[in-house]
C-alpha cells in the first residue's frame, strides 16, 4: 500500500507488474543463469506468474530461455533464464592516479571486453584521461563479439574522489591534478562526449571508487549476505566504502568514507589535503615504499616488497610490520565505529594484507572495547583488482534494473528525439 498526506492508496497492478520485473531481472543479473523453479520458490510467485514475467522480459530483449544442460527425474524439465550478456551492457571506467581502465561488462556481471593503461604516477589532467578513455570506448564498441541491436544500458565510472551524490560533481580530489579535477562535473562530460563522439545516450553514473567497491563484492563479491561491511581501498590515497544494515552509507552529500583522512598522526606527515598526519600519509602507497626505502616506482613495487617480507629480508619485514601498525590503529578505530561483520582489503591492500593480517587481528581483540570487534571477518575482495571496475558497471545498471520495461521506453523516446 502507499501512503500520501493521510490518504491511502493500493498497488495498480502495472506498478506490482513493473516491481515483480524489476525483481525477477535483478535476481537473474545478480545470481546467474536461474530455473524458472528456483525463481517461482525465491519470489513466492506461482509458476504461470514467472512465466508470464520470463516471457515479457525476454520480449524485451534483456533475458533468454534455454533448456537445462542436464535433467534428472521425472516430468518436463523447468526452463533456465539467463541474462543477454552479450546484447545488454554497460561501458565502467575505472580512473586512477597511474592508470585507467573501461571494460563492457554485460548483464550478469561478466566482463566481455576491456582495455588498461598503467603508467607512472603523476597529475595527469582531464583531457588527457578523457583522450584515453574514448580510445578505449571506441575500440570496446567496435569488437566483432557485438550482436546487431545491442544495447548499452549506462555508463558508470569510479574515481579516488569525493563525489556529491546529487549530481556526480568531483569535489575533492587530492591525489590527482587539483586545479583540473577540482569540481569537475565527470558525469556531464562524460554524457557529452559519449553521445557526440559515439552516440551513446545512456545515463552516466560516477561514484567513488570505495562506494563502487563495496557495492560490487556486496553484490557478486566475497560480502555477498552481508549486511554491515567496510570496503578498504588503498593506492595512493585510502578510502572506505561502508554498508550498514544493508544500505550504502554515503553522508549528507555523499562525501562518507574519507577514512584516509582521519588524522592518526598529529606530528606527521603532511598530507595533499593540507592537514597533517591523515592515515593515509602512513598506509599510502609512498608511505609504504618510504618504510622500506624505495623510492616511487612502478606499480609492482609494493607487491615486489611483500615478496622480498616474505622471503626473509630483514629491511622489508620490518617495514611491512612499521606500515601494518599504522594500518591496524585505523582498523581498529573503523570497526569500534561501524561495528562491521566484515572488513575487505583492497587496491595495494590485498598484497600488503597477508602480510600485516596478524597484527591487525592482534590490536582489534585488544582493549576493553574487544567484544565489539571480536567478531569481525578480515578478507581480500572476492572479486580481486576489478571490485571498483564492476561497481561502476553495477551503478551503470541499476536504472534498467529499478524499472525494465520503464527504462527501455525511455530510451526510445530518448533515441526517437535524438533521430
Amino acid at each position: 500500500m502507499r501512503a500520501r498526506k493521510g490518504f491511502t492508496y493500493g498497488v495498480t497492478q502495472e506498478e506490482l507488474r513493473r516491481h515483480n520485473l524489476s525483481t525477477l531481472l535483478r535476481y537473474v543479473h545478480e545470481h546467474g543463469p536461474t530455473s524458472r523453479a528456483v525463481l517461482t520458490a525465491s519470489m513466492n510467485l506461482n509458476r504461470s506468474t514467472i512465466g508470464a514475467l520470463t516471457a515479457d522480459l525476454s520480449s524485451a530483449g534483456l533475458v533468454e530461455e534455454e533448456l537445462p544442460g542436464q535433467h534428472l527425474g521425472a516430468g518436463r524439465p523447468s526452463l533456465v533464464v539467463v541474462p543477454r550478456a552479450a546484447h545488454v551492457y554497460a561501458l565502467a571506467y575505472m580512473i586512477g592516479v597511474d592508470f585507467v581502465v573501461a571494460a563492457r561488462v554485460g548483464l550478469g556481471g561478466q566482463v566481455l571486453d576491456r582495455r588498461e593503461l598503467y603508467r607512472p604516477r603523476g597529475d595527469y589532467d582531464l583531457e588527457d584521461v578523457m583522450g584515453h578513455l574514448e580510445r578505449f570506448t571506441g575500440e570496446l564498441l567496435s569488437a566483432d563479439d557485438i550482436p546487431p541491436g545491442a544495447l548499452c544500458a549506462g555508463v558508470g565510472a569510479a574515481v579516488p574522489a569525493a563525489v556529491r551524490s546529487a549530481d556526480g560533481m568531483l569535489r575533492f580530489v587530492p591525489n590527482m591534478n587539483w586545479d583540473d579535477w577540482g569540481d569537475a562535473p565527470l558525469g556531464d562530460i562524460l554524457h557529452r562526449r559519449l553521445m557526440e563522439t559515439f552516440g551513446i545516450a545512456a545515463p552516466v553514473a560516477v561514484g567513488n571508487d570505495a562506494d563502487l567497491g563495496a557495492l560490487a563484492e556486496r553484490t557478486r563479491g566475497a560480502a555477498v549476505g552481508c549486511d554491515d561491511v567496510v570496503y578498504l581501498v588503498g593506492e595512493v590515497g585510502v578510502g572506505a566504502g561502508v554498508i550498514a544494515g544493508g544500505e550504502a552509507m554515503s553522508g549528507h552529500d555523499g562525501y562518507a568514507g574519507e577514512v584516509g583522512h582521519m588524522v592518526v598522526n598529529p606530528s606527521g606527515r603532511l598530507c595533499r589535503c593540507g592537514a597533517r598526519g591523515c592515515w593515509e600519509t602512513e598506509i599510502g602507497e609512498p608511505a609504504i615504499l618510504a618504510a622500506a626505502g624505495h623510492a616511487d616506482g612502478r606499480r609492482a613495487t609494493v607487491a615486489e616488497l611483500v615478496a622480498e617480507a616474505t622471503a626473509g629480508d630483514e629491511k622489508a619485514v620490518r617495514a611491512l610490520e612499521h606500515i601494518g601498525s599504522w594500518i591496524a590503529l585505523g582498523v581498529a578505530n573503523i570497526v569500534t565505529v561501524f561495528n562491521p561483520s566484515m572488513v575487505i582489503f583492497g587496491g595495494l591492500f590485498d598484497d600488503v594484507f597477508p602480510a600485516v593480517q596478524g597484527q591487525i587481528r592482534t590490536n582489534l581483540l585488544s582493549g576493553s572495547l574487544g567484544v565489539v570487534r571480536e567478531g569481525v571477518r578480515l578478507v581480500t575482495p572476492g572479486l580481486g583488482a576489478d571490485s571498483t571496475l564492476i561497481g561502476a558497471a553495477e551503478k551503470a545498471f541499476e536504472p534498467l534494473l529499478a524499472d525494465p520495461l520503464g527504462f527501455l521506453q525511455q530510451t526510445a523516446r530518448n533515441s526517437a528525439v535524438a533521430g
